[in-house]
């Protein structure tokens, strides 16, 4: 609906912006939960912002982590990805999306990151034997506070079987 209100080429010129920003954002993030020493160097104002204003979330709600932009595979579920990080949120290990976004974002409006999530959250336990049910999406969000949104795993995983099987449907009879 969205992009056909503001026509193709304005959504992807949009679209292209808010991946470059999203990429950078979450560029920052991975610098510094690495502890690099230089982790804002190069990086545009309104990207250091972005991050800044995640900051005190990532200081005092992540703890361990265990993997970062690892790729990941399920043979169960047909899919591959690469998740953002697999960490300690609140002392629970979850599977931990970082996001940016230009204004607040109501749960119902990112039912895709959740799915997505819970979808990382299979693969991670398929690889590792080592089930995570805490999906967690932090929102670095222009001149706002930062949201952060935690769900269950189960509560997603009839839906992302759905989505699976919709576009194999699709894919199938090519519609």
């Amino acid at each position: 609906k969205w992009r056909a209100r503001v026509g193709e080429e304005e959504a992807n010129k949009i679209s292209r912006r808010a991946s470059t920003r999203g990429t950078a954002v979450h560029s920052i993030i991975e610098k510094y939960l690495d502890n690099e020493e230089n982790y804002a160097e190069g990086f545009m104002p309104n990207v250091v912002d972005n991050f800044e204003s995640v900051r005190q979330v990532l200081d005092e709600r992540i703890g361990a982590i265990h993997a970062q932009e690892a790729a990941l595979y399920s043979s169960y579920l047909g899919l591959a990805g690469r998740v953002d990080c697999v960490g300690e949120f609140d002392g629970v290990l979850s599977i931990i999306d970082f996001k940016t976004s230009k204004k607040l974002k109501k749960p119902e409006w990112i039912t895709n990151y959740f799915i997505q999530e819970s979808a990382y959250a299979i693969m991670w336990e398929e690889r590792t034997g080592v089930p995570i049910v805490n999906l967690v999406t932090i929102i670095a969000v222009d001149n706002e506070p930062p949201q952060v949104f935690i769900e269950h795993r189960d509560n997603w995983v009839p839906k992302l079987l759905e989505t699976i099987n919709e576009y194999k449907r699709r894919k199938l009879f090519g519609n």
